[in-house]
């Protein structure tokens, strides 16, 4: 269940549609249109991205972790693995990978689990829930606050014991490592990038995150 499955991407930078730098703490929305491609750049290393993705049409119709994990029988996220909704659609699939293990069960910091898992006095600490609302009210094309549900870690280290107990532990991502996805639908991305403090899931240091989109290849080719 934890081999890596690492591939690069062969896609230069300076030909993507969109090119930005999401600072640690901010939100991210967009629409990620079906055959676009999507990367998403650890620019200092053993940051994590908190990602729920959506059905662009049908803001019900978002990412299932457990429906992703049973079709693909794994509990990591790699090359190849195809991201479910709770429709049972395939949202993207991810196609190229030079991290190799990303998270899908830890799901995202929040006020209240702050005090639940370090100290009362945790609570008035910035946390992904926040940003996720942030993107929410950013975004007013009638996704709420509701359609929030269990989301992607991407770059994020959540070793499962034996006993089924779930450890935040050091980070496997690097210095530039990233992730890349193929929308195979029209999907809207909500992005957190994590100001979390209190555990090693980035380093202790929070940083920002880049974020590149690419035209589908069949639109370029009809273009030129």
């Amino acid at each position: 269940m934890g081999a890596f499955n690492l591939r690069a991407s062969t896609l230069p930078s300076e030909k993507a549609i969109l090119d930005m730098v999401v600072e640690a703490g901010d939100p991210f929305v967009h629409e990620v249109r079906k055959g676009q491609i999507v990367r998403i750049v650890d620019t200092e290393g053993n940051q994590s991205a908190d990602i729920l993705f959506f059905n662009a049409h049908d803001y019900s119709d978002r990412y299932s972790s457990q429906d992703t994990i049973r079709a693909q029988n794994n509990i990591y996220l790699t090359t190849g693995t195809k991201l479910l909704s709770t429709d049972g659609n395939v949202l993207l699939t991810i196609v190229a990978d030079t991290c190799g293990r990303h998270d899908t069960l830890g799901g995202a910091c929040a006020t209240e689990s702050n005090m639940v898992r370090y100290a009362i006095e945790k609570r008035h600490m910035h946390a992904c829930r926040q940003s996720f609302v942030r993107g929410i009210q950013q975004w007013k094309h009638g996704l709420e606050k509701r359609d929030l549900a269990s989301n992607i870690n991407f770059f994020m280290n959540v070793p499962v014991s034996p006993e089924g107990e779930l450890r935040f532990a050091d980070g496997v991502s690097g210095i530039g490592k990233y992730v890349e996805l193929r929308a195979e639908m029209d999907v809207l991305m909500l992005v957190s990038n994590c100001p979390q403090l209190n555990n090693p899931c980035n380093a202790f240091n929070p940083t920002p995150l880049q974020i590149l989109i690419w035209e589908a290849p069949d639109r370029v080719d009809r273009a030129n």
